[in-house]
């Protein structure tokens, strides 16, 4: 019996998860990550208490295993707007959200599940009218926060198009921690954390519009460049790793 919460860091208000109980019909784990869960028998998508290998981290994370194979593990979602995602360099280290809906999973989360193993990143995308692509990177891992939590991908694949390999190797930003190459704050314009560069070619934690094309001062919607282009918010994102 579960009751998943996150914790305030910031001034920032979070959305709390505080009666959502989950019965899995197999032993509570923790597992290494979802495939491990797959592997043991969880069948099923929903949330599970992981503990990467070889420490006493844990955590908790919904687990993918109805859409391309299964085994992945959640660690970024969008869907309706309910999560507000322009937040501290805190929040997006521990993580926010309802892991029943929009959250983020948290950096020191990624990085623990991604020191353990090779991983792959599925980014899946869905438009307005319903129209969902996706793109894959054949490995993703994360620096530690020491290096800002640096992101490091691998080759692409898909149909999305490819709008996350400009960010790769680039520290992450949020509006209290500029780490990127711009001369201001990219989170302070896109409204979100993310890895950007000059600024971005992809911000998926960024304000979520409902319709799909916005008008804005800034660019600071939830956007795939390579898809629909960077005025364009998205409806629905998922992005999900497993090990390879």
């Amino acid at each position: 019996k579960w009751t998943v919460a996150f914790q305030d860091h910031g001034l920032l208000p979070l959305i709390f998860l505080t009666h959502c109980v989950v019965h899995p019909p197999y032993p509570t784990g923790p597992w290494w990550d979802c495939q491990h869960v797959l592997d043991s028998g969880g069948h099923t998508s929903g949330i599970y208490l992981l503990r990467p290998r070889n420490t006493n981290h844990l955590l908790q994370a919904w687990c993918e295993q109805d859409r391309a194979q299964g085994g992945w593990t959640v660690i970024q979602r969008r869907l309706d707007g309910s999560v507000n995602f322009f937040r501290t360099w805190e929040q997006y280290k521990q993580g926010f959200g309802n892991l029943n809906g929009e959250y983020w999973l948290g950096l020191e989360h990624m990085y623990w599940l991604t020191a353990q193993a090779d991983y792959r990143l599925r980014v899946m995308l869905e438009d307005w009218q319903s129209r969902q692509v996706f793109a894959e990177y054949n490995h993703f891992h994360l620096e530690p926060e020491s290096d800002s939590y640096r992101l490091r991908l691998g080759e692409y694949n898909g149909n999305a198009g490819d709008s996350l390999s400009w960010h790769n190797n680039k520290a992450f930003t949020t509006l209290d921690r500029d780490r990127d190459a711009y001369t201001g704050n990219c989170a302070h314009y896109q409204k979100g954390g993310w890895w950007y560069h000059m600024c971005a070619h992809s911000n998926l934690n960024g304000v979520w519009y409902r319709g799909g094309h916005y008008r804005s001062r800034y660019q600071d919607g939830v956007y795939w460049a390579e898809f629909h282009g960077g005025s364009y918010s998205l409806k629905k994102v998922t992005m999900m790793i497993k090990p390879i």
